[in-house]
């Protein structure tokens, strides 16, 4: 929670300008319109990168923007992965939450709890999503941004990125799902080391934690990201989907159920 926190073929989250999305190069279809993320489509998946300068900084607006994509790219048949990256011009995949909706006076309670129940909705349905995800990082992935890519199935990092849960260097208790989801990563020990003390670690502790799956340069990032990816949506995609739902769609339950108690209470 830090900060202050190819032309599209298939865009079901058109920019501003960008005109109506198609499916498949078929008839255009609406799709919300999106001022932070752009996605654009491959064959079989498609490219969201976040758009919103200088950090990234993960807001309402921003979180809102994240679960539409999702959605879009959910409801697409002929769309089996996603692969979630930066395209800021500094190396900074996600500095976080917005600091300014986390207190008073900037937010409200109601606003608060829109906010908590949108983001947490948005990273449960990631890690749950029937899609083959990944996530890209470019440079700097600390806390939201890191919740983020380990809600992904895949993630490649940049030599100079850091990442990490350290919401306790900014006197913020990690939320009791993130610290799980990130003890199911990298082992309950390795996690237990890194969020209370909410240290950042490098590109090559990360890959040694088994935090990220491999470490390329920054020119590389994409189509490291890619090669991965076009072999994924190569597999049978129902049986990965179960297989995925069989892993996982109890911890999203519990997930659920946790940050709707939260929200209002």
């Amino acid at each position: 929670m830090v900060s202050p926190d190819k032309p599209a073929l298939v865009n079901p989250g058109a920019a501003p300008g960008t005109g109506p999305s198609t499916s498949g190069g078929g008839t255009p279809r609406p799709g919300p319109e999106l001022q932070y993320v752009r996605v654009v489509r491959r064959e079989g998946y498609a490219v969201l990168a976040m758009a919103k300068e200088p950090v990234n900084s993960l807001n309402l607006d921003m979180w809102r923007e994240l679960e539409a994509a999702l959605d879009g790219l959910e409801a697409d048949t002929s769309c089996q992965g996603v692969i979630i990256t930066s395209a800021l011009k500094r190396d900074v995949f996600s500095a976080g939450n917005d600091i300014m909706e986390l207190f008073a006076p900037r937010t409200s309670g109601s606003r608060y709890a829109e906010f908590w129940v949108t983001s947490n909705r948005f990273l449960c349905k990631l890690y749950g999503s029937r899609l083959a995800t990944i996530a890209a990082i470019r440079g700097a992935s600390p806390a939201g941004g890191c919740m983020m890519s380990l809600c992904c199935d895949h993630r490649v990092i940049t030599s100079n990125g850091t990442m990490g849960l350290n919401e306790v260097q900014l006197g913020i208790p990690v939320p009791k799902y993130w610290a799980a989801l990130m003890a199911k990563v990298i082992g309950h020990k390795a996690a237990e080391k890194l969020l209370l003390t909410g240290k950042m670690v490098g590109a090559a502790e990360a890959k040694t934690l088994g935090m990220v799956d491999a470490v390329v340069d920054k020119d590389g990032l994409l189509p490291a990201a890619e090669k991965v990816m076009t072999q994924l949506v190569r597999l049978p995609p129902t049986a990965v989907a179960a297989t995925k739902a069989n892993l996982r769609a109890d911890f999203c339950q519990e997930w659920s159920k946790y940050y709707l108690s939260e929200s209002i209470g």
